[in-house]
């Protein structure tokens, strides 16, 4: 049995149906969600002009981790991507670490998206019932996954021609009134657009006084991390890409630009259009968009409208990605038994179904529990979904540094592709990682004087010692049925 054979199980089933332009849209708009048009606005009001800086930093980290992803996929493409690399390179108990904190991930993610559009939908339609808005939003992407990956694709690429559209617009608008010093808003409110906003905000560039701190823009990485979340799903895509070999690079080496664009230059141009606390203000307890604030600013009442539905857009994204990826990583998990077998099942258009419905059928159970009990325990458990890219990202980190080891040793073959700086830049990686949880953990614990109200340092000091838990009891459950009389697989 050759090296390929003993993973060949993993792809059976799937088409190679997605092409060019949505394997290029997905790899573009993986990364813009709600984390940029919603959440980039608290961090703003917190941190000040200085977190353009923090983007910077974890945008060169997430190049990285895509150069490291993109020699791993050229080695050998999987629709079981993380799972299938942990197996190969660490053995069957990383695989079922590895998957099932990425479906608890997603799962969570899952939950909190429907809840998003339920909040904006309100916008439009104050009346509206959110929990009818979530089983439509459930329903419409479900019916998407469940078609085909063709038809995921298709739902993608517009998505993400929408959102960068958007961000787009934006872009250009705000050069322009950035150029141009225009006055934003009437009245007392008013400030005029300019790069000297950098400067002049509140407190500097880098804020330390008055309720700031020296090291928000260090802390506040951890935060940015999770808005970079989503950058990973190229690597689940290119399991039913027609042409991994040629697609792949092209739509990694986009990398660079679109964070240097989408990112950073959209941070650049809101602080040069207005005071960083008017992006943390809250309208009737929910925080607003810093797109929303700008052109409500401008008295361009549309074009808000606009965002608002681009929002909406955008956590739909982050749902359908989540039912794609859950499905093909729990298939992934039930052909080494690690996961139920109704999980490995395929449809006749090359869909894992069972995987599908089952994630969403927790999404819809969740959301309605948020709706019909709120409290701070699903607001701690949603935090806790972040640290599941953290832990995603470090897997895609050591598996390219134990790849790049077996090939230095001429024990795989050298593939085109090569991830500058590797290993050195992967172990970099996984050490920042470890900075982000505690950095997680120490602004967590500032965040509130309120024990219970200190989200991510209750998931960090308590969240992951009880996930790993969990996943040391379920490995025992499962590890006769995994490995049955076979040895474990490890690598080469």
């Amino acid at each position: 049995m050759t090296h390929v054979d003993r993973f060949a199980a993993e792809q059976e089933g799937y088409r190679k149906s997605l092409g060019r332009r949505q394997v290029q849209m997905i790899a573009i708009g993986g990364t813009i969600g709600t984390g940029l048009f919603l959440g980039s606005a608290s961090r703003l009001g917190s941190t000040g002009p200085a977190l353009i800086l923090s983007y910077v930093v974890v945008g060169i980290v997430a190049f990285f981790l895509m150069r490291a992803l993109g020699e791993l996929i050229l080695h050998r493409a999987s629709s079981g991507a993380f799972v299938s690399y942990a197996r190969e390179f660490f053995g069957e108990r990383a695989a079922f670490a590895t998957g099932w904190v990425y479906w608890l991930h997603w799962t969570l993610t899952g939950i909190a998206e429907p809840s998003a559009v339920a909040v904006y939908v309100k916008h439009w339609w104050a009346d509206m019932p959110s929990w009818l808005t979530v089983v439509i939003a459930l329903a419409v992407v479900l019916s998407v996954n469940l078609l085909s990956a063709r038809a995921f694709g298709e739902f993608e690429f517009w998505a993400s021609v929408l959102k960068v559209g958007a961000i787009v617009v934006f872009l250009v608008v705000g050069v322009v009134l950035v150029a141009g010093s225009f006055r934003l808003g009437s009245g007392p409110g008013a400030h005029q657009a300019g790069i000297a906003n950098l400067w002049e905000n509140a407190g500097g560039f880098w804020p330390s006084g008055g309720g700031f701190h020296w090291y928000g823009p260090i802390l506040v990485m951890s935060g940015v991390v999770f808005a970079y979340s989503g950058i990973e799903l190229l690597g689940v895509a290119a399991g039913e890409t027609k042409d991994p070999e040629r697609e792949v690079p092209k739509a990694i080496r986009s990398v660079v630009f679109r964070i240097a664009v989408f990112y950073c230059g959209t941070i650049l141009v809101l602080v040069c259009l207005l005071p960083t606390a008017v992006y943390g203000e809250k309208v009737n307890g929910v925080n607003v968009s810093p797109f929303v604030a700008v052109f409500t600013r401008l008295g361009i009442g549309w074009m808000a409208d606009v965002i608002q539905a681009v929002i909406i857009i955008a956590a739909m994204s982050g749902l359908n990605s989540g039912l794609y990826t859950t499905g093909r990583v729990l298939r992934s998990l039930g052909t080494s038994r690690a996961a139920p077998r109704l999980t490995t099942r395929m449809s006749a258009s090359g869909v894992p179904r069972a995987g599908i419905l089952a994630t969403t059928a927790v999404c819809l159970l969740g959301a309605l529990l948020n709706f019909l009990f709120p409290g701070e325990a699903f607001e701690i458990a949603i935090e806790a979904s972040s640290i599941g890219t953290i832990l995603i990202w470090a897997m895609i980190f050591a598996a390219q540094i134990r790849l790049r080891q077996l090939t230095d040793r001429g024990l795989l073959p050298v593939r085109p592709f090569r991830a500058p700086f590797a290993p050195w830049s992967s172990y970099a990686g996984l050490g920042f990682l470890v900075f982000v949880i505690a950095g997680m953990a120490v602004s967590g614990w500032q965040s509130s004087p309120r024990f219970w109200e200190k989200k991510d340092f209750i998931v960090v000091v308590f969240g992951i010692p009880a996930l790993a838990l969990v996943l040391v009891l379920g490995w025992f459950a499962v590890r006769r049925r995994v490995l049955g009389d076979k040895p474990e697989l490890q690598s080469i």
